[in-house]
């Protein structure tokens, strides 16, 4: 059994992505899947050149790609699952400040904090700023929580996200972990991380019109989670 199996869902990131694989470090990463998320670039060719594991999810979707990554690891389940986004905006040699928590059984679910960390000028444009906000205050109203971001950034215990038996196939699953975190009483623990501008351009941020359709998905999520436990 591997004990910690990254995930990058990536779509059109041949640039991006081998310098966020060169990043992670050797020494705490066991296994690297890349879901290629119907790419129209050399996403798949640059994965394979750097060893990592490709699957292929041709229908588009975060989520979707992220459900496709963890079907992956069935046959061999490691013990922590590590998520990242492939447009280089993380830094993945800061995975060893979310796998501690729950390698020393601190946590189960470690959330990095871009508004906790260092945060390079104009790497979130302000209507996602605010819209990331808005989606935290109504966790923490509806639900009991308080988080202060919804980072692509995340570790959590492989057998507790199971639990979560996540299902969102689109950007509301970061909404949906955090939110199912807090139903499962699991031990959610927020470490802050750095973030800076991604290499391109952003399929959600970069627009206003991206950035309302994943808001919207939000609020969809959080909504459904409300009449679920009607």
């Amino acid at each position: 059994m591997s004990k910690v199996a990254v995930i990058i869902p990536a779509r059109d990131e041949e640039k991006a992505l081998p310098l966020v694989l060169r990043d992670l470090p050797p020494n705490v990463i066991d296994r690297v899947i890349v879901v290629d998320n119907g790419s129209r670039d050399r996403t798949a060719a640059v994965a394979r050149a750097a060893g990592a594991e490709v699957v292929s999810e041709p229908r588009p979707g975060y989520g979707r790609a992220c459900l496709k990554g963890l079907a992956h690891l069935r046959a061999q389940p490691p013990e922590i699952v590590l998520f990242l986004d492939a447009d280089h905006s993380d830094y993945p040699e800061e995975a060893s400040l979310l796998l501690g928590p729950i390698d020393h059984d601190a946590a189960d679910f470690v959330l990095g904090s871009r508004a906790l960390g260092r945060r390079e000028k104009g790497a979130m444009p302000g209507h996602a700023r605010y819209g990331n906000r808005l989606i935290c205050l109504l966790i923490r109203i509806l639900f009991g929580h308080r988080y202060t971001d919804l980072g692509p950034m995340r570790a959590i215990r492989y057998s507790r996200l199971l639990e979560l038996e996540m299902r969102d196939i689109g950007y509301g699953w970061t909404v949906e972990m955090q939110i199912k975190a807090v139903r499962n009483r699991l031990r959610i623990r927020e470490v802050p991380v750095s973030y800076r501008r991604r290499v391109g351009k952003s399929k959600v941020s970069g627009t206003i019109s991206g950035s309302l359709g994943a808001g919207f998905k939000m609020l969809w999520v959080i909504a459904r989670s409300l009449l679920l436990s009607g």
